[in-house]
């Protein structure tokens, strides 16, 4: 339907008044679906949900067809005679006579069967109406530059603005039909029968968590926490590569954004150099390289350096800027894995403000969930644990430690924590009391070591929580100098080389 026509009369708009500039909106559009609502109140259950009150350009069709949506939710008659005792001469409708103006809406229809149309058109022109107001606001605040505000934070508080446009009028698919939910679940089946580890989600690349997750579903929200130096960052930073680089049969590689608010993108990438070449990641900070590594380095650098993988560093990024970039690079080069490290370094969305740091926390956990869902791909976010873990004997966390908000918990399809009984104990070297004899500390000694040997360069993924499936944990062999997470068994599933 062109935005201008119609084939009912167009009646004097209710609002009144000109405007100096022409803005998307069609009234007849507004006043046929209107009179189809008044003349068969079941019209409404056939139109676009999404439609509300504020999306009307006229101020009286917008009020009408809020009193009217109320009426029929209570099982109530909603026509001219029901709706007219709930206008009265003290509202800013005085140009029109509503009870007339109801008359007339209702007779001139000439389609019902057209309103679905006509709700979609009216809601087209309220975004476009939006859309220029953005506008508008952009040149209004590049025009008058405020001195304590850089041009880049106004570029972000633009695109700001448009992610909540386009995230309040987002449309799923509604209810669906069973048989389409079952083709979906069989595709998902064949996809994990055909795949060399049996997975349905992206690899892990470590074989056990592989086995006891499935993988990292689409649309998932997966929590990785632990207290500091337990190689959070790590772990996230290999799994999220093999993403992106895997060679083992059936997994497809896919692209990966990295959102780095903690460490710098150099520092990233030199853990991946190091992982990749098997050189100390210390060494090459300082530089104490022979000829042989550099050549390693440089070999490993030119056989990654094309991976899908990309990095954004900017600090105290908003989860709406997050948003905006993870929608940009899904449809320019495609998007398999959001990772962010870490969540409570994230600040909410611009124009929301939580009374306090929980809040914010529930806040930016319901907004990745949501990104997750809307982007189909999983987001894998690091996140903190609170000091109890330290003040424990048994220092494994559990899902009660993850820091300032429980609903990190409640968000979450999958919570995993990685734990290193290793780092504890290089802690607790027995020192020798005075009361006891040289063979008991030597004893001591003696059964501190022998723990220390058995947790050398091993970490325990613990899987706290898991939406689709049973929890428990996994061994894996930690290489710290290298930074590098592997099955603690040589696997046949992986090739030569991994």
């Amino acid at each position: 339907m062109a935005e201008e026509q119609s084939n009912i009369k167009t009646f004097p708009s209710a609002g009144g008044g000109q405007q100096s500039r022409r803005v998307p909106h069609n009234l007849p559009a507004e006043q046929n679906l209107l009179g189809a609502i008044l003349l068969d109140n079941s019209t409404i259950e056939r139109i676009d949900d999404r439609l509300r009150a504020k999306h009307f350009y006229d101020p009286l069709h917008g009020r009408i067809f809020s009193i009217m949506s109320r009426l029929i939710e209570r099982g109530q008659l909603a026509n001219p005679v029901t709706l007219k005792s709930f206008f009265s001469a003290e509202d800013d409708f005085t140009d029109t006579n509503v009870e007339e103006y109801l008359g007339e809406l209702a007779d001139g229809v000439i389609s019902i069967a057209q309103a679905p149309d006509y709700a979609t058109t009216i809601h087209e022109a309220h975004i476009r109406r939006e859309l220029i107001s953005v506008g508008d606001t952009v040149i209004h605040d590049a025009s008058h530059p405020d001195v304590d505000v850089p041009a880049s934070t106004q570029i972000e508080a633009a695109e700001a603005a448009l992610f909540r446009l386009a995230e309040t009028d987002q449309t799923g698919l509604g209810l669906r039909g069973f048989d389409s939910i079952m083709a979906a679940s069989i595709n998902q089946a064949d996809i994990a029968r055909k795949s060399d580890g049996h997975l349905s989600g992206t690899s892990t690349g470590l074989t056990d968590l592989n086995n006891l997750l499935g993988g990292l579903h689409r649309s998932d929200l997966i929590i990785l926490a632990g207290r500091p130096a337990m190689g959070k960052t790590a772990l996230a930073t290999n799994m999220a590569f093999h993403t992106a680089t895997t060679t083992r049969t059936g997994e497809i590689a896919a692209p990966v954004a990295f959102f780095s608010l903690e460490m710098a993108a150099e520092q990233l990438g030199t853990r991946i150099l190091s992982e990749r070449a098997k050189i100390d990641s210390e060494q090459i900070r300082r530089g104490k390289l022979d000829g042989e590594e550099f050549d390693r380095l440089i070999t490993a650098s030119n056989g990654i350096s094309a991976a899908p993988f990309f990095i954004d560093d900017t600090p105290s990024l908003s989860v709406s800027q997050l948003a905006s970039r993870a929608r940009r690079m899904k449809r320019t080069t495609g998007l398999g894995l959001i990772v962010v490290d870490y969540l409570q370094l994230l600040t909410p969305q611009l124009g929301v403000r939580a009374e306090n740091r929980v809040q914010e926390i529930s806040n930016i956990s319901r907004a990745l969930k949501a990104i997750a869902k809307e982007l189909d791909v999983p987001v894998l976010a690091l996140s903190q644990l609170s000091r109890a873990v330290e003040q424990r004997e048994d220092k494994r966390p559990n899902l009660a430690d993850l820091r300032e908000s429980g609903s990190i918990e409640q968000d979450a399809d999958v919570v995993m924590f990685v734990y290193r009984e290793e780092y504890y104990l290089s802690k607790r070297e027995p020192e020798q009391d005075l009361r006891d004899t040289m063979e008991d500390y030597n004893s001591k000694h003696e059964a501190w070591i022998q723990k220390m040997q058995t947790a050398e360069n091993k970490a325990e993924v613990i899987v706290g929580k898991q939406r689709h499936g049973p929890t428990g944990s996994v061994n894996v062999h930690f290489e710290k100098r290298f930074t590098h997470f592997s099955d603690l068994k040589e696997s046949t599933h992986l090739p030569e080389g991994f």
